[in-house]
C-alpha cells in the first residue's frame, strides 16, 4: 500500500528545500529552515517541506541544517552546544527558530521530509513524529540514524510508521544491484524504503538513469532529485520519469511544473 505521505499531491512532487527564502526575504535577513521560510513555502502552495533535525544542548529538536551556527548566524558553536532559548534569540531576526514539534503542530496540512542530521537526535525525532506519521517521511545520509528514528516512532505503538527514504548505504546497494543485474539484491536493497532521494550526479557518477528510475518504479519506490533550481532541469527530470523535485525555489517549481 502507498504510504499516506504520498497522498498529499500527485507527482511530480515539489519539495520545498528548507522552506522557501526568496531574494526579497533574504535581503530582509530571513534564513532557511526558519519559521518564516516554512510560512513562505506554505503560502506559495507547497504541499511538502524538506527540513533537517538537530538536538540542542537542552534536548530540543530544532529544524536546522548545519552542525554549527556559523553560516546562518555567524556564531561558531555547534547546535548541540547551544540551548534552545539562546538559539531562539539568535534566530529572532532571521525568521524565527522553529522546533520540530512546533512545525508539526503549526502546519497541520503540510507534509514534512525530515533529514536526521545528528545521531543523538534520532530517537527524539522518531518519538515526536510518531503521532504525525501519516505526513512525515524520515531520511538521513546515515541509514543507522534513519532506522533508529523509525524504530523510535514504531515503539509508540500508534500504528502507521513514517514513510522513509534510503541513506547512502541503501543507495550504494541499489547501484551495486543494478551493476550486477541482480533483481534479488535490488529487492533486498529496496525492502524498507518508500523513496530514493538522490542528486542527479555524484561527481562523475550519474545516479539518475533510465535503469535507476525503472528499477525503483518496478518496486513501487519513488525517485526525488535534489537540489534542482533551474526550471529547464526541473522539466527535463520530470519528463525523464522523476517523481519529485527538491528545490530552493518551490515557487518557481510549482509554477513551472503545474
Amino acid at each position: 500500500m502507498t504510504h499516506p505521505w504520498f497522498a498529499g499531491a500527485a507527482p511530480p512532487r515539489v519539495l520545498a528545500h528548507r522552506g522557501l527564502v526568496t531574494a526579497e526575504d533574504a535581503r530582509a535577513g530571513i534564513v532557511e529552515n526558519s519559521f518564516a521560510a516554512i510560512v513562505a513555502a506554505h503560502a506559495a502552495g507547497a504541499a511538502y517541506v524538506e527540513s533537517d533535525c538537530h538536538r540542542t544542548a537542552d534536548g530540543v529538536i530544532v529544524l536546522f541544517h548545519d552542525e554549527d551556527l556559523s553560516r546562518v548566524t555567524g556564531d561558531p558553536r555547534k547546535v548541540a552546544q547551544v540551548g534552545s532559548r539562546e538559539l531562539e534569540q539568535l534566530m529572532a531576526e532571521r525568521g524565527g527558530l522553529v522546533t520540530l514539534a512546533q512545525a508539526l503542530d503549526a502546519f497541520p496540512t503540510l507534509r514534512f521530509n525530515l533529514d536526521v542530521k545528528a545521531a543523538d537526535a534520532a530517537v527524539d525525532v522518531g518519538t515526536i513524529v510518531a503521532r504525525h506519521a501519516d505526513r512525515v517521511l524520515l531520511t538521513s545520509f546515515s541509514d543507522a540514524r534513519r532506522l533508529a528514528a523509525l524504530r523510535a516512532a514504531a515503539s509508540t505503538g500508534r500504528g502507521t510508521r513514517p514513510a522513509t527514504s534510503g541513506g547512502r548505504r541503501t543507495i550504494a546497494r541499489v547501484l551495486t544491484a543494478l551493476t550486477a543485474r541482480s533483481d534479488r539484491l535490488l529487492t533486498r536493497a529496496l525492502a524498507d524504503v518508500d523513496a530514493l532521494q538522490v542528486p542527479e550526479r555524484q561527481g562523475a557518477l550519474r545516479i539518475v538513469t533510465p535503469r535507476f528510475l525503472s528499477a525503483a518504479h518496478r518496486h513501487g519506490v519513488e525517485v526525488h532529485v535534489w537540489t534542482v533550481n533551474d526550471p529547464g532541469d526541473m522539466v527535463r527530470l520530470v519528463e525523464s520519469g522523476v517523481d519529485g523535485i527538491v528545490t530552493d525555489r518551490a515557487d518557481v517549481a510549482l509554477a513551472t511544473l503545474s
